[in-house]
């Protein structure tokens, strides 16, 4: 009888070193990069964030100019209250704003409120909050 044989493969050992090495390269390199695009997510998330908190505090900070004017039943603010008011505004550490400033415009009994502020990471492009306070 005729017995078949099953050729044997050779081990490839010898032609194959190295490729699980290149394998574990690529996906640590895929990985990193996957991280670094989540830094970057986060980073946005936290300015944004700022952004929004900033937003807040100059809406707070003209309604309490408007609450003065409001009590006062008077669109004018005296003097000294109005810069108190502007000192508070350009006072981070008092609740104000980074680089900011408030004024106050009247006319015809309209008054304009406008607050600037531009936080310490951007070079420039003031952000704008801006209310008009009308007194019947």
């Amino acid at each position: 009888m005729h017995r078949f044989r099953i050729p044997r493969l050779k081990p490839r050992a010898h032609t194959e070193r190295g490729i699980a090495l290149i394998e574990v390269l690529v996906s640590i390199l895929i990985f990193s990069l996957g991280l670094l695009g989540l830094i970057g997510l986060q980073a946005r998330a936290v300015s944004f964030s700022t952004d929004a908190e900033d937003r807040n505090r100059a809406a707070m900070l003209a309604n309490e100019l408007s609450t003065v004017m409001w009590l006062g039943n008077s669109v004018t603010v005296d003097a000294t209250a109005l810069s108190n008011w502007q000192t508070r505004v350009s006072t981070p550490s008092a609740g104000g704003l980074p680089n900011g400033a408030g004024t106050v415009t009247v006319t015809a009994g309209v008054a304009e409120i406008v607050i600037t502020w531009r936080p310490p990471s951007r070079a420039s492009g003031d952000s704008r909050f801006v209310t008009r306070m009308v007194m019947p």
